[in-house]
């Protein structure tokens, strides 16, 4: 669980979730036809006298879901002489390479059922691989107590949402999304879910806030906020209306302490309930992409620019290639409409631009030295969040001069001293290398290490490895471990520097 300061969230492992309307009564349900079992459940006006009539018609369809994962461990754990010169004698057994070592990691948290046939809604982040991991098995249990091993259907790290499913002869108890655009500030609702581990827990309160943004960006910043206390073990679980619709998947927490301290997120039904469909058809999931870095407009940028406050968003760098700079944006342009919509901290850009299809032909309007201008632009296809993240770990300008931290692979970092990424066509296009170009990139290079010594530095392109070609952070691996195998003392590396013919440099294994 990631605890949150400022404007930072902190993802529950364990949480709340929504239900898809569908013409059948709310409440946890069971397909059949005695109309008598699905009675609706619908309190008086005001405070209600008890939430307890509800509960127990949805309590049935929330469930607990567990994972069990093979972690992988660091090379060093354990090791007396690391960072030593005898690091080398320690980690190899009769001159071979010691095996990955690994330990069993657990992740618990909440879900709900969404349809007869056992279909179940949780987060993305409550069925992922914790680090440099693998998840073995996904078991789901029923508040009985009976589990069941579940399948993996479908993930979306964007929206952190994941759908799973269970099978059995009988019909399984289901909820329903509601409309989540009807929320109001001060409308009751409640959560059920496993805090700490804690099965069916209820917990009850108002929506605080709709639209909340949390200022850390992203297509789906964009939250309900909630008082109803929610803790680690909530996320991926329901909260309720009170006529027993899932309105919000409670995912996240602002806490100093990691505790609830009643502000909760909640991702609403309205943006869930679509991806979980599209989950659920095994249909890919395409979002919007302009191919900028952006900002709000708050007050000192407003009064500097003399616009007003609260209205678009800044640009403060224009991603080469992509659809942005194709229509001629730049940096320091503040976009206020999309396709007819006003951008606000309600409806921010990255949340408008990810929900219209790649390939529409869209107006954008925008701010440039105190002129109002027009422009058309093509939506391109938002990268996968393993992209943006290399995209953001990697700029070919930037000097990095700071200790290396442990990255993706332990194996390439202790053996060579380097950290890379794979070759995008976007990092390829910084580099001045050719679309077809294919290889690993440095990102960052350890100064005491023999890489450091032959001169590698970050943007350089390793095409080879001992005259095999490596397209992935696997391929590298391998070979590396096929040197150590043979007792190789050092890896003959080709590669091609910005400006430069491709050269190759041996580089010694530590």
């Amino acid at each position: 669980m990631r605890y949150a300061y400022s404007v930072t969230s902190a993802l529950l492992v364990g949480g709340a979730a929504i239900s898809l309307a569908t013409g059948y009564p709310a409440g946890a349900q069971v397909a059949q036809n005695d109309d008598s079992q699905m009675a609706r459940v619908v309190p008086r006006a005001g405070a209600p006298e008890s939430f307890a009539d509800l509960t127990a018609q949805l309590q049935p369809a929330v469930v607990n879901i567990s994972t069990r994962q093979r972690i992988e461990v660091s090379g060093n754990n354990g090791n007396p002489f690391a960072g030593t010169p005898f690091e080398g004698l320690f980690n190899r057994r009769g001159g071979q390479q010691r095996e990955p070592q690994y330990r069993e990691g657990q992740s618990l948290g909440s879900g709900f059922v969404i349809s007869a046939d056992g279909y179940v809604v949780t987060n993305n982040h409550v069925v992922s691989p914790n680090g440099r991991g693998t998840v073995e098995e996904i078991t789901v249990t029923m508040p009985d107590g009976t589990e069941y091993n579940a399948e993996l259907v479908g993930t979306d790290a964007q929206s952190d949402l994941a759908v799973l499913k269970i099978s059995r002869r009988e019909p399984f108890p289901f909820v329903e999304f509601g409309d989540s655009t009807q929320s109001r500030p001060g409308d009751w609702v409640i959560a059920i879910g496993n805090p700490f581990g804690l099965g069916g827990t209820v917990t009850s309160g108002i929506v605080s806030a709709v639209y909340r943004n949390t200022g850390q960006g992203g297509a789906y910043d964009r939250y309900i906020q909630t008082d109803t206390a929610i803790n680690r073990g909530n996320s991926g679980g329901p909260l309720f209306d009170m006529q027993g619709n899932v309105i919000g998947i409670n995912n996240a927490i602002f806490s100093p302490s990691g505790g609830s301290v009643g502000i909760g997120f909640a991702i609403p039904a309205e943006i869930a309930a679509p991806i979980v469909q599209k989950l659920r058809d095994g249909v890919e999931i395409e979002r919007g992409y302009l191919g900028v870095s952006i900002q709000p407009v708050d007050d000192d940028l407003a009064d500097s620019l003399g616009i007003p406050q609260n209205r678009g968003e800044f640009i403060q760098g224009v991603q080469p290639g992509e659809a942005a700079e194709q229509a001629g944006i730049r940096p320091g342009d503040i976009v206020t409409k999309i396709d007819g919509q006003e951008v606000t901290p309600d409806q921010t850009l990255s949340f408008l631009v990810a929900n219209i299809a790649p390939g529409t032909t869209i107006p954008v309007e925008l701010v440039r030295d105190g002129e109002t201008r027009r422009v058309t632009l093509t939506v391109g296809k938002r990268p996968s969040e393993e992209e943006l993240r290399q995209q953001q770990q990697f700029n070919p300008d930037i000097e990095d001069e700071d200790p290396m931290e442990p990255g993706e692979n332990a194996v390439i970092e202790e053996r060579l001293g380097l950290q890379v990424l794979p070759l995008t066509a976007q990092i390829a296009r910084q580099l001045g290398a050719g679309a077809d170009t294919q290889g690993l990139v440095v990102a960052r290079v350890d100064p005491n290490s023999d890489a450091a010594r032959k001169r590698l530095q970050r943007g350089d392109i390793i095409l080879t490895a001992n005259y095999r070609q490596v397209r992935s952070l696997d391929d590298l691996e391998s070979i590396i471990r096929t040197a150590e195998s043979e007792d190789r003392e050092a890896v003959l590396l080709r590669v091609q520097r910005r400006g430069q013919p491709a050269a190759y440099v041996a580089v010694r294994l530590r």
